[in-house]
């Protein structure tokens, strides 16, 4: 159904012309612009991935099939397989045989900024939850003991813990903590982020030093992280300093590149 010239809202079809299932997509507004330049399915494509970052399209939502789609889009068939096909390569959507296309869940983009990612997830309505694989008080190595400014074979806690959204595995963290910092209760890792136990404990995190990489997935980890082995993975290094200049804590994380991306702002300089 085409809309006014220069646009073309989501066809609202008659009851007659749409099946008798009714999904999320329902509620979802659509503004295609045929006199556009960019590509109806790229439009299309661009606006379900809004809506299932901004929550409107939630993991497990139906969206029907591809002849319903088309239907109450008022797209040709071509175009709304181009488009799902797109979120379907990146890992938002999913086709099940005699069900439809699903929802899976949505990309999780983080600030480069001294944030915990559980705080970051949490803020944006992700879900997150925490498995702690391991919590012990070890002798530092010579790479961790450079990090945290102590003797190579001090005691530091150690951390590695399994961060979910919506029941998915996102990241692998592994945090190295000097042992005297504070103690670090297990049950409370898995209700909360590190930072915040930090920050209750008086600890005010000031700065931070950071590398992000990229390399591809082991077995091991494509095990953890349910992922086939060879995956792109991003990988974070970071050391956080206290309003001291206390280095506090070094971490060395690992990140679904499928499910995960970090988003920078860049200034000229003057």
């Amino acid at each position: 159904m085409a809309g006014p010239k220069g646009g073309i809202p989501v066809a609202r079809t008659s009851a007659r012309s749409r099946t008798a299932t009714v999904t999320a997509l329902d509620a979802v507004h659509f503004a295609l612009d045929r006199g556009s330049p960019v590509p109806l399915y790229h439009q299309l494509a661009q606006q379900l991935e809004a809506a299932i970052e901004g929550g409107a399209l939630a993991p497990g939502n139906l969206l029907g099939n591809e002849v319903d789609l088309s239907v109450r889009l008022g797209l040709s068939r071509p175009t709304v397989r181009q488009a799902i096909q797109s979120l379907v390569d990146k890992g938002l959507l999913v086709r099940r045989r005699g069900v439809g296309t699903q929802v899976v869940h949505s990309k999780v983009r983080r600030p480069l900024e001294l944030s915990s990612l559980y705080d970051d997830l949490e803020e944006a309505g992700q879900g997150p939850t925490t498995e702690v694989l391991r919590n012990e008080t070890v002798p530092a190595s010579a790479e961790v003991a450079a990090a945290l400014g102590l003797p190579e074979g001090a005691p530091v806690t150690v951390l590695e813990r399994l961060r979910r959204t919506h029941g998915q595995p996102v990241a692998y963290l592994c945090n190295h903590l000097p042992a005297a910092l504070l103690d670090l209760d297990t049950a409370r890792l898995e209700a909360t982020g590190l930072y915040r136990l930090l920050r209750a404990a008086g600890i005010t995190l000031h700065s931070a030093h950071q590398t992000v990489g990229a390399r591809s997935a082991t077995a091991a980890e494509a095990a953890l992280l349910d992922e086939t082995k060879g995956a792109a993975l991003l990988t974070m290094t970071r050391t956080a300093y206290d309003d001291t200049g206390r280095p506090v804590e070094h971490g060395t994380h690992i990140y679904r590149a499928s499910r995960y991306a970090f988003d920078f702002r860049l200034l000229v300089r003057s």
